[in-house]
């Protein structure tokens, strides 16, 4: 297709292929975040499988997380003019085999190979697609189009990760990863039928993203993103066997209780993409002061299976919001530098998802499960913090 972009804040009427190309690019949202965050439902399959802590297991998650940290500001400098179309797909597929590759492991170091290979794909993906929405629809459409893409995200939690956590308790883990290849298939097909051609308007070079750091609302965007996500990842990426051990809810039932908190997930990102068009600091404010109540009262009464499966659904609810929240922070603090403002905040948000499993295996392997929730509930209390201290140019 060579469609081109509407231009932002015109009083065009957005077509239903605009709307479709939006949608197209919540679906590789969608399937990158499911690929990355696959491996929480199936910590506890693969380590049994492997022969290794649940702990070593949650390298799974650090290692692309980390290698997308790296990408994201990379990629963007790497490919030039490049149109982002096509680079798009090309990462779609490199996912694909990826996953393949994650199905067939003989071993952990050449799943954790494979998941190298995720953190391209993630970190190139997210750097790229986070500015799309500005440049698919008029200025007034926004923060509609930006919900829905990354209404992909929230909604990896929703279908993707409990899917697969159901499809490695009824089969096996490997099944859950190869059908996760199969699916970035029709990603491929979706995105080449409905994406416009995306040229860049300017090559991004590294100066371009360290200028970046010289606006202050940005530098506490960033910060923020940091704060909120490493906190939310140290504790969800032992969702497991918190969800077992401390909540006592039976591990079959685990897959039902990460729907639950991906439904949640859905209603929260919406319900923040309305609100932050309405005030963003605020908006962030509510999610990270809520997100830090929420981990104290699972780790002080979340010992029962029904206390614990509400305070999942709050949970995912408060966490939901966080993707579209600090976007939109973003977005409003550089507007004329969407792609290489929104690069360096999916760098930190993909380090952060790294650094916080890292930090949350180190935790649950010294000391009692349920020190990565208060961990978690002081960094989201510090994001607070650091929001109060700045005002965005805009709320």
């Amino acid at each position: 297709m060579t469609t081109t972009i509407a231009p932002s804040g015109t009083d065009e009427r957005v077509s239903l292929t605009r709307w479709l190309g939006v949608g197209a690019v919540a679906v590789g949202t969608f399937s990158v975040v499911t690929s990355e965050q696959l491996p929480v439902g199936l910590l506890t399959s693969v380590s049994s499988a492997l022969d290794i802590s649940e702990g070593t297991a949650g390298l799974m998650v650090t290692v692309p997380g980390l290698v997308a940290s790296a990408t994201a500001p990379i990629l963007p400098v790497a490919i030039g003019r490049l149109d982002r179309r096509h680079v798009l797909i090309g990462l779609i597929a490199l996912m694909v085999g990826a996953n393949l590759l994650s199905a067939f492991a003989p071993n952990f170091a050449v799943l954790l190979i494979s998941r190298l290979l995720i953190g391209i794909a993630i970190g190139g993906f997210w750097s790229l697609a986070a500015g799309i929405a500005v440049r698919m629809v008029p200025g007034e459409y926004v923060p509609k189009a930006t919900a829905i893409a990354f209404g992909g995200a929230t909604a990896a939690n929703v279908l993707g990760i409990p899917a697969g956590t159901l499809i490695g308790e009824l089969t096996d883990w490997r099944i859950a990863f190869g059908l996760l290849g199969g699916l970035g298939l029709l990603v491929v097909a979706a995105l080449l039928w409905l994406l416009p051609a995306l040229p860049a308007d300017t090559a991004i070079h590294l100066r371009t993203l360290a200028d970046q750091f010289r606006n202050p609302v940005v530098r506490t965007g960033v910060l923020i993103t940091f704060l909120l996500v490493s906190g939310h990842f140290a504790a969800f990426t032992f969702a497991a066997p918190i969800v077992d051990y401390h909540m006592g809810i039976d591990k079959s039932l685990l897959g039902p209780v990460l729907l639950a908190f991906g439904v949640a997930g859905i209603i929260g990102n919406f319900a923040t993409g309305a609100a932050t068009a309405r005030n963003v600091r605020a908006t962030i404010i509510t999610i990270s002061v809520s997100l830090a109540t929420v981990l104290v009262l699972i780790a002080l009464v979340g010992t029962l299976p029904l206390t614990g499966t509400l305070l999942m659904l709050l949970w995912g609810l408060s966490f939901g919001g966080i993707p579209v929240g600090v976007q939109t922070w973003i977005l409003r603090a550089a507007p004329n530098s969407a792609e290489p403002a929104t690069a360096l905040n999916t760098a930190v948000f993909n380090l952060a998802i790294a650094l916080g499993a890292l930090f949350g295996g180190l935790l649950t392997n010294t000391f009692p499960l349920t020190t990565v929730l208060w961990f978690a509930a002081a960094l989201s209390l510090l994001a607070t913090a650091a929001v109060l201290a700045t005002r965005p140019t805009a709320n």
